[in-house]
């Protein structure tokens, strides 16, 4: 039978990725996040309580809207269905000693996962980092280094400071060069965040892995899509997010451990 410290994250796992989901569409619109009522996108009727429920709601509804009748989107059910890969990842990871589970590096990878699964959603629609997201990455980085490896403070608070310091210095030279900018400050902010998580040692290999896959996921585009323009903007929230999140699980994972 699983253990409660393996079954919590796995329950709450589509209901952040719900939660993420309503992150997605609302924050880059400025719209209330907590407040604001669930509606049918194309009849504006609000969702009752039933019709809310993750991962179900989509196939009792057979996937149209109970009022109106039109086709919902697969994108809240993409969501959860991700939110959900991230909790089983992460236990995954943690269970592949005879050791107990590590509770507080379970639930840390989960709510980094979590967080980096919104974040990179959207960047890729929108091409912006919100800070309501981005920033609480910084303590909440330097919280779980608290909590799991207190003698790696004072590095982790170094990496963050020096994760944004850097980005923000390649920009200004980017900028420079090319006279518009290549790198937003989401992206430094992220990166502080990063610095927060996995400490200085980590940041190169970050910054060349976050760098390698945003170059095939350009090159994947062009090639599906050919008539993509040269000068078209590529997000790098999504690839320094994957691997952020990749490196967190293995420095982690209990063959980690020091």
């Amino acid at each position: 039978m699983m253990d409660t410290t393996r079954l919590l994250p796995l329950l709450a796992a589509p209901f952040m990725g719900s939660f993420a989901g309503v992150l997605i569409t609302r924050l880059p619109l400025h719209r209330p996040v907590m407040l604001g009522r669930s509606a049918c996108e194309t009849c504006g009727m609000t969702l009752a309580p039933h019709e809310l429920l993750p991962l179900l709601s989509y196939g009792m509804q057979a996937g149209r809207c109970r009022n109106c009748r039109a086709p919902i989107g697969f994108f809240h059910t993409a969501i959860e269905l991700g939110a959900l890969v991230v909790a089983v990842t992460v236990i995954a990871m943690q269970g592949q000693t005879d050791l107990p589970p590590d509770a507080t590096r379970i639930w840390a990878g989960c709510i980094l996962g979590w967080t980096l699964l919104a974040l990179g959603w959207i960047d890729l629609r929108t091409l912006r980092l919100p800070d309501a997201l981005t920033l609480p990455l910084v303590p909440g980085g330097l919280l779980a280094c608290q909590l799991v490896e207190p003698a790696a403070l004072v590095d982790h608070a170094l990496a963050a400071m020096l994760g944004y310091v850097a980005f923000r210095l390649i920009a200004g030279v980017y900028r420079a060069i090319r006279g518009h900018d290549g790198l937003g400050q989401g992206d430094a902010k992220l990166l502080a965040a990063a610095g927060a998580w996995i400490g200085t040692a980590q940041l190169p290999l970050l910054v060349a892995g976050a760098a390698i896959v945003t170059l095939l996921a350009t090159g994947a585009v062009r090639l599906a899509r050919p008539h993509t323009p040269a000068a078209a903007r590529i997000p790098f929230g999504p690839g320094l997010g994957l691997v952020l999140w990749g490196l967190y699980l293995l420095d982690s994972a209990p063959w980690g451990l020091s």
